[in-house]
């Protein structure tokens, strides 16, 4: 249950799942929550959802530009009723302008709304604040505003059940490769300027999840579970990234992430660990295809192959 993965492209059913497999999914959409009679795992009805099969748990995605939500508050408030038990991601990297692009101060707004919707259609549910990118000063200064604007806007502290974030290492430039510089930051010109060849440093990922675990424990917020809701490698075997560079890097973070304690910062309802969920990028993108689980018919890669061996081997 805590290796999950995401699927760009298809239906999850597409592709031949060995076993083991991931226990959960997302597809940066809530498709599969307002498909007719799909049911949230937490839900005591009686119909089947459509990746019951598979044994996969959906987590949906709201999405946003400039702060504006889809869905819509009325239409999550009704997918969220219709689908009990569910835990709502919202957003998708605000912080990088060809994905949700929203500024910090929107943000908080945006998911007040989002929260407040999902919340009163199902109060069993649970809301996740959306992955930034990569956790850096520059990013972190991003969730800070949010946090900071969201309380005094709204005279409370920000309600978030499971905090989340990405893992990438990418370089932070304006104009540059990389995640450029978040909206709300029009004076930035730089933060991190990583290389290519940091894409895949573990001790740079590792620092990312002390780092946000830090921040946390520094907010009261050490007692909520952390997901890494996306990560992986995005560089092509042509930058330096064989198949064989990318298992080597999934295989490390998987163990990485199973074994990262610390009281001091650690989640206590799970022996301390810093990571409860991580999701691999991707099932299959034909954009960024390095770290794609499955080929174009549906059969799995060397990538996918070493992720089921890794899953069995941590199952024991």
């Amino acid at each position: 249950w805590r290796v999950g993965v995401g699927i760009p492209d298809q239906d999850p059913r597409y592709y031949a799942w060995p076993t083991p497999r991931p226990g959960w999914y997302l597809d940066w959409t809530v498709t599969q929550a307002a498909r007719p009679g799909f049911l949230g795992f937490g839900s005591t009805r009686t119909v089947v959802q459509p990746a019951a099969s598979l044994g996969m748990e959906y987590t949906p995605m709201v999405r946003m530009h400039n702060g504006r939500l889809y869905p819509d508050t009325d239409q999550l408030r009704t997918l969220a009723a219709n689908s009990p038990g569910l835990t709502w991601l919202i957003g998708n990297e605000p912080d990088v302008r060809w994905q949700d692009d929203t500024s910090p101060e929107m943000y908080a707004v945006a998911y007040h709304r989002a929260y407040s919707a999902i919340k009163t259609g199902d109060p069993s549910a649970q809301v996740a604040i959306g992955g930034i990118s990569q956790i850096t000063p520059l990013r972190l200064t991003y969730l800070e505003r949010v946090w900071t604007f969201y309380q005094r806007l709204y005279g409370v502290e920000m309600p978030v059940d499971i905090w989340n974030m990405h893992a990438f290492v990418l370089r932070e430039e304006r104009n540059g490769w990389g995640v450029n510089i978040p909206s709300g930051f029009e004076i930035v010109r730089t933060g991190m300027l990583w290389d290519v060849d940091d894409h895949d440093d573990l001790a740079l990922i590792e620092e990312q999840v002390r780092t946000m675990r830090r921040w946390m424990a520094a907010h009261g917020q050490q007692g909520k579970p952390l997901w890494i809701s996306e990560y992986g490698i995005l560089m092509p075997a042509e930058y330096g990234f064989p198949p064989a560079r990318v298992v080597e890097f999934m295989t490390a973070t998987f163990d990485l992430f199973e074994r990262l304690r610390d009281p001091a910062i650690g989640y206590a309802a799970d022996e301390d660990r810093l990571v409860q969920r991580w999701n691999w990028y991707s099932a299959r993108d034909s954009r960024f295809a390095a770290g794609n689980l499955f080929d174009d018919t549906g059969e799995p890669t060397a990538v996918g192959a070493a992720m089921s061996a890794v899953i069995a081997e941590q199952d024991q």
